[in-house]
């Protein structure tokens, strides 16, 4: 079987943070604003290159304008599909795609939320069916206790395994100095934290915080040539289910059933190959969900996998290695950290948290209630 025309045609060259736990005082337009800066400047690109640009936005109905007016650049190429935290996993693609086609030159991925210091807790959201809203359920996490009520009830997965989840996060967190929760955490200390939505308590639930992320990516023959070693995108691939949960099809089943497939045939890889895993970690049980739905277990044996550290530091798998949306950052929409975490290991970057010999990573984002699930493979030049 022939290679796919996108594997490897695009590259990432640059990534910035910028903002990430508390940004006091400052705008999600002006955090955002800075990453670029940091990823255009990692990747040694002047932002009068920048021809593309992929965004969404929290609070503004004209994200690419708006970034594009403030960076002072006039893109030929914009997009803004907003589905999400997957928005961002589909916006490398699309780039891939972009970039191919000649449509730009530079592309620029970018977010940024000051969900923490300017509006504190997340509120009920009005995106409920009317079949729905009489049970008054706390959005969104009355449909990830669904799901994970139904997982428990069909596989006889346990809190013990969702605690799993968040302890495997937070000891890699200890290890990223650019974590926002550092601090010691135990599965007794989960499991006997404040109920949030049965049966998931609030370290089942992922942060609110300020933060922004950017990524760079241009043609992998201009990618060679640049400052830092290029992570080329090797497959892609995205699914959506439903809006509301009440019309998924099953509670224990997401489109990262379909999304991962696609992504690993056009990578022209399997699960086996791949070497560190960023998912979308918005509550304890994404992360199982996803391990089955992408094929790291079967599916319903996604507790006894995360069981005993097989998540954390030397364990299994490496999963969510920055400490993931549980206790790293999580600004609104988590999906673009999964891309920058993932570059940053297979650059070789991580320091104390580095995976050693990483060449293959996956990531994957989440959006609305399990609704639309993007799954992207990246690699290094040894992969290709």
């Amino acid at each position: 079987m022939s290679a796919h025309r996108l594997r490897g045609a695009a590259a990432i060259v640059g990534v910035g943070l910028a903002g990430c736990g508390e940004a006091p005082g400052r705008t999600a337009m002006e955090i955002q604003i800075e990453a670029v800066a940091k990823a255009l400047a990692d990747a040694g690109i002047h932002k009068s290159e920048v021809d593309g640009l992929l965004t969404v936005s929290a609070f503004a109905t004209s994200p690419s304008l708006l970034a594009a007016e403030y960076m002072g650049i006039h893109p030929r190429f914009m997009d803004t599909t907003r589905h999400g935290g997957a928005s961002f996993l589909d916006h490398a693609t699309h780039a891939a795609l972009a970039l191919d086609a000649g449509l730009c030159s530079v592309a620029v991925i970018c977010y940024g939320s000051n969900q923490r210091t300017a509006h504190g807790k997340l509120k009920s959201m009005a995106e409920l069916s009317p079949y729905e809203a009489p049970h008054r359920p706390r959005y969104p996490v009355s449909m990830y206790a669904l799901a994970a009520q139904r997982h428990m009830f069909q596989y006889g997965t346990t809190p013990e395994h969702l605690a799993e989840v968040a302890v495997a996060a937070r000891k890699w967190a200890q290890l990223n100095p650019e974590a926002f929760s550092r601090g010691p955490l135990s599965i007794e200390q989960v499991l006997s934290a404040r109920r949030v939505c049965d049966p998931l308590g609030a370290r089942d639930c992922c942060l609110v915080t300020d933060g922004a992320g950017a990524v760079v990516m241009v043609r992998a023959e201009r990618a060679r040539d640049m400052l830092r070693p290029p992570v080329y995108v090797l497959g892609g691939g995205s699914a959506t289910t439903h809006l509301s949960i009440s019309s998924m099809h099953d509670l224990t089943v997401t489109g990262a059933a379909q999304s991962g497939p696609q992504a690993f045939a056009m990578a022209g890889l399997s699960p086996s190959d791949v070497d560190v895993v960023q998912l979308y970690d918005a509550f304890t049980i994404n992360t199982i969900l996803f391990l089955e739905d992408l094929g790291f277990c079967a599916k319903g044996e996604g507790g006894a996998f995360v069981a005993n550290g097989g998540l954390a530091p030397g364990g299994r798998l490496a999963v969510n290695t920055n400490g993931g949306g549980l206790s790293c950052v999580h600004p609104g929409m988590y999906g673009i950290f999964t891309l920058i975490e993932a570059t940053r290991q297979l650059r070789g970057e991580c320091g104390e948290r580095q995976v050693a010999d990483a060449n293959v990573a996956l990531c994957h984002g989440n959006g609305g209630v399990l609704s639309a699930q993007s799954t992207v493979v990246l690699g290094t030049q040894a992969s290709l």
